[in-house]
């Protein structure tokens, strides 16, 4: 098999591989919960240095899983809708929940987008962007917000500055009455420790995270932003093994416990 070179990604693009290695080595196990025949044809798609990232984890398979249910539950209502993925770096989530008549805008940096033209097939649903997912050009992409719109940040806000994700999530609020944005955090320790520098292995160092919101922040601050009407903790599914156990699970819910964790939340945008 013809392969194509995943060192062409660097930074923060970089990661989208390592959350494609994650979700590929779970998908190709022997009883997968998550269920993603393109990220494993990825996968054995690129050529790279797999073991930089460390051991496989089955936390990004376990966020994808998350991520598909919000999706799925937003198009039962609205299935028009615009389906908006910010930082889509090599994620496969529209293959997976495969709306008949959601129109889906894939946006991130060129480099990433390149290695998805190559990759992916296309779709007649996907508008694709070369953009930052700072960048407010993709608004206009969006369409009539009308019809819905549902916005992913998954594995993104945390590499941004906090002032420039609390803007975006303050005009998206205002451009898309009716509109829900589901996007994970990282805790604020999490976010200090990768500063000094976080090691997946002796090859490779995450890049830094500078943004880390904790539950309550996020409720209190985010929630009385103009424009938001609801803010839901979104719990992650139960995995295998450790990831699977309810007691960990239940004593992981005790204060302040919750606030140390990386957490999941989904933003309700009012109507107009």
């Amino acid at each position: 098999m013809d392969q194509v070179d995943g060192a062409t990604l660097g930074g923060v693009s970089a990661t989208a591989l390592w959350t494609l290695r994650n979700r590929a080595v779970h998908a190709a196990g022997p009883d997968p919960w998550l269920i993603d025949p393109w990220a494993v044809t990825l996968y054995e798609s690129i050529r790279y240095d797999w073991d930089r990232f460390g051991s496989p984890s089955p936390s990004h398979a376990l966020r994808a899983t998350a991520v598909d249910t919000e999706i799925r539950r937003y198009l039962a209502e609205r299935p028009g809708a615009t389906v908006v993925a910010l930082g889509e770096g090599l994620q496969t989530t529209l293959w997976r929940v495969d709306p008949p008549k959601a129109r889906w805008l894939a946006v991130d940096l060129a480099a990433v987008m390149e290695l998805r033209a190559q990759l992916l097939p296309g779709d007649e649903r996907v508008t694709p962007l070369a953009l930052s997912a700072t960048d407010r050009a993709w608004f206009d992409a969006v369409g009539d917000p009308e019809a819905g719109v549902f916005l992913c940040a998954e594995g993104l806000f945390m590499y941004l500055d906090e002032a420039d994700v609390v803007a975006l999530i303050a005009e998206c609020a205002e451009r898309f009455p009716g509109g829900r944005l589901l996007f994970d955090s990282i805790p604020p320790w999490f976010s200090r420790r990768t500063m000094r520098g976080f090691a997946l292995s002796d090859r490779f160092t995450a890049p830094p995270m500078p943004t880390g919101l904790t539950p309550a922040r996020i409720r209190r601050e985010l929630g009385a932003l103009p424009g938001v009407a609801r803010v839901e903790g979104i719990e992650m599914p139960l995995g295998r093994g450790v990831w699977g156990s309810r007691t960990l699970r239940a004593v992981g819910s005790i204060p302040p416990l919750p606030q140390l964790a990386p957490s999941m939340h989904l933003l309700t945008f009012a109507e107009r």
